[in-house]
This record gives C-alpha cells, structure tokens and sequence, in this order.
C-alpha cells in the first residue's frame, strides 16, 4: 500500500488520490488508484473557505458555499490557487476587523485537504505529489518559479514532509495510459478553473513500466486561461451592464470599469468591498447619467453579493454548454431581474480565449516537430473541457484523433496516485 499521496489542488475544485491493494489489479502498477473520499461522500472539494463572521467559524468546501448563500455575515474565498506567483499572494483580507494573511488562508485549506484525505484512508500522509499547471504565470518564469516554491512552503507548514511537483496535463496523462492496450501518440488537455495545459505525450503499457518518462514527453504547453476566466467574460458581456458597466458619467466620461473587472473575476471580487471603493462609489452614483443602474451595484457591493453574481455566471456557462439559451434569475440585485443568455454571444465574448488556446496548441505541435495528423487521440480533461467551442476547435486542430472524455474533476488526482507510487513508493 502506497505511503504517499497525489494532491490536485484547483482553482475550482481539489481532489486527492492514493493507491491502495485491490484485487485483479493489472500491470504497470499491480494496484489500483483511488480518489479519496472529502465531503458529503465525493472525491470532489470545492476550493472554497467561508469565514462565518457571526460565530467565527470556518468552513470548506460546499459547506462554505452553503454558509455564503444563506446569507450569513463573512468573507468568502475561492480561486485562492490564482494568487500563487502573483503579488497579491502577500495581501490580506479582512474579516469582522481582523486582517486575514492570504498565505494563511491558503494553509487553512491545504491543510484541511490533507486531514480529510488521512482520515478518508485511515493513515497519515508525509509524502505527497502535487500537481502544478505547465505556467503559473505566463511569460515571467521567476514568478512561475515563485508559485511553485509558495505551494511548497505552504504544504511543508501543514505536515507534508517531502513534496514533488508534477505537470497536471502528465498526471492526466498517466491515469489515461492505466487503460490502453497499445502505444498511442497523446495530446492531454486540461482545460482546468484557471488554467489551460497541454502535454504531448507517448503512451503505452509497455513505456507506463519506466520509471523515468522524460523522453515519452515531447512537448508542454499552457496558458493562464481557465474556466472562471470564461465566467469573467460571460460576465462583463451579460451581467455588468446590468449595473452600469460602460454607461456615462454627466461629463461623458465612462464609468471606470475597474469595479466591473473586480466583480467579475473571482480572485478579486473583495478587493472591490473596501472603504475605499465604497466612497468612490458613492460619489460616482451623483454623477452617473443612469444613477438607477450604478445604484445597483452600489446595493450589490454592500450587500456582499459579488461570489453570488459569479455563482450565476458559472451556472449560466454551465447550462450554455447544453443549450442554445439560458435563463438567470438575478434575485439579489435591487431591483430583481432576469437574465436571458445566448451561446452564440458567449462564443462571440470568449472567442478571443479559445484563440489563445489554439494557438498553444499549435506552438506545442511546431516545438515537438509533430504534424497534427500524427496525432492518435486528443484526451479532455478538466471541468472547463465541456465548453463547446472549446472543444470543438480544439479538436479540429488535430483532423485524425479520436476525441476522449477523462473524469473532468479526477484523472488528475488519480494520475498523481501513480506518480506518488513511483517517486515515493
């Protein structure tokens, strides 16, 4: 039985795998991996923390979620993944007047993460592979490097002793070769809550029995763009005009769009309830030519409704990837509205993301001097891989590949497991 563990900490949603004996498990591994169990019987735990302001408790997860959207008095925290590498990882956030580390934030939900995955196995954890994307950052490798060393540190403060990284897109990668019969030329891509990576890989039965996987790799690719950056987008294009983004000002000017951007990207929507904002806000109401609508989202910001609004946009992503339309009930702004979205103006306002993950795909190919025929299967994983056109281009760069769905949320805690196995035992 395995003595480490593989940890998937998302931007979204975490996950962890361990190995453990079964029976009529096949080669490479002679055992089966496992996604343990974290909340409410499922692998999957919400990379959310909840500080309950009235009774200062914390809560993780969808018990965090719940706690929010019943309205209770706190700060929640979620896509905490997104401040590795950048300078906000050494802010702080306030709660009921106490200032709140987001490093410590961070240590809190690694930490309960791994005491839910000891108790879930019956044993402790020291040894753990974690996953990190292909870029922390894009284009800054120091910054890269910086995110990296913080997630270490991090997860050394909560009790793991020994800590190796491993790219998500090869942990993905390793769980698909546990299932085929013969070498097949790879493209892994993980379309994850803030990330999107791809791994060009060499796969087989036979190549899952070496130890070192270095020359089955062929190429690596990513980009800083994930699934609450199409929450963003959808957003700004459907949402935020509801409360004033990009009307006028009595002197024509626009109305500054920073509370937008704030609103609508999931890492900084508290940044845009401080005193600060607050005031400006208020002065901004007077000299609004549509004050009702900057009212709006005066109301929305003091009511501490900004996770909620982000929470409906993913809902509505969410149900455009089965339908042509969808409908929010926007109940929390004053005055109620409903909200009709379309596919096609959500391709329109997030195409320029999927271009961008075009072209890292096309990079990869050209780096690893491999024609797209070539390529055997192109695998999907991660939550944000059900995006439509996402997927559809995607696929469309590589013309001969068969198109393969993974688990969304656990072939890379899963492919961690193996790793685990082979780097630690």
């Amino acid at each position: 039985m395995a003595i480490a563990c593989g940890v998937d900490f998302g931007t979204s949603n975490s996950t962890v795998g361990w190995i453990g004996e079964r029976a009529g498990t096949q080669p490479p591994t002679g055992l089966a991996s496992a996604l343990l169990t974290l909340e409410d019987g499922k692998p999957t735990l919400p990379s959310v923390v909840f500080f309950n302001a009235e009774d200062e408790e914390v809560s993780y997860g969808r018990a965090a979620l719940a706690g929010y959207l019943a309205g209770y008095e706190g700060r929640l925290m979620r896509s905490l993944k997104s401040l590795l590498g950048t300078s906000l990882i050494d802010g702080q956030t306030e709660v009921a007047g106490r200032s709140l580390p987001f490093r410590m934030l961070l240590a809190q939900f690694i930490g309960e993460v791994k005491r839910r995955a000891e108790q879930a196995a019956g044993r402790e954890f020291t040894s753990a592979v974690f996953g990190r994307p292909v870029y922390f950052i894009d284009d800054n490798a120091a910054a890269d490097q910086l995110a990296e060393d913080t997630l270490a540190e991090v997860a050394r403060s909560v009790g793991f002793q020994h800590i190796a990284f491993q790219y998500e897109p090869i942990a993905a990668a390793f769980d698909y070769e546990s299932h085929i019969s013969q070498e097949e030329l790879v493209l892994i891509a993980d379309i994850g809550g803030g990330t999107s990576d791809f791994s060009l890989v060499r796969l087989s039965p036979q190549r899952a029995l070496k130890a070192d996987r270095r020359d089955d790799i062929l190429a690596t690719g990513g980009v800083h763009i994930g699934g609450t950056d199409f929450d963003k987008y959808l957003s700004l294009d459907s949402a935020m005009p509801l409360l004033g983004y990009k009307s006028l000002l009595k002197n024509n000017s626009e109305i500054p769009s920073s509370y937008y951007f704030n609103l609508a990207t999931w890492h900084t929507i508290n940044q845009a309830y401080t005193r600060k904002a607050a005031a400006q806000l208020e002065d901004l109401v007077r000299d609004a030519q549509e004050p009702a609508r900057l009212a709006r989202l005066q109301n929305l910001i003091e009511d501490r409704s900004g996770h909620w609004l982000a929470m409906k946009m993913e809902e509505g992503k969410i149900a455009l990837s089965g339908a042509a339309t969808a409908t929010l009930d926007l109940d929390r702004l004053s005055p109620p509205d409903m909200l009709t979205l379309q596919r096609d103006r959500f391709e329109a306002a997030t195409g320029h993301l999927v271009l961008s993950c075009e072209q890292a795909v096309t990079r990869m190919l050209n780096d690893a001097g491999v024609a797209p025929e070539s390529v055997d299967t192109v695998f999907f994983t991660g939550g944000s891989s059900g995006v439509p056109m996402l997927r559809e281009r995607l696929g469309a760069l590589l013309p001969k590949a068969r198109k393969v769905e993974g688990d969304l949320f656990g072939s890379i805690g899963a492919g961690l497991a193996l790793d685990a196995v082979r780097k630690f035992g």
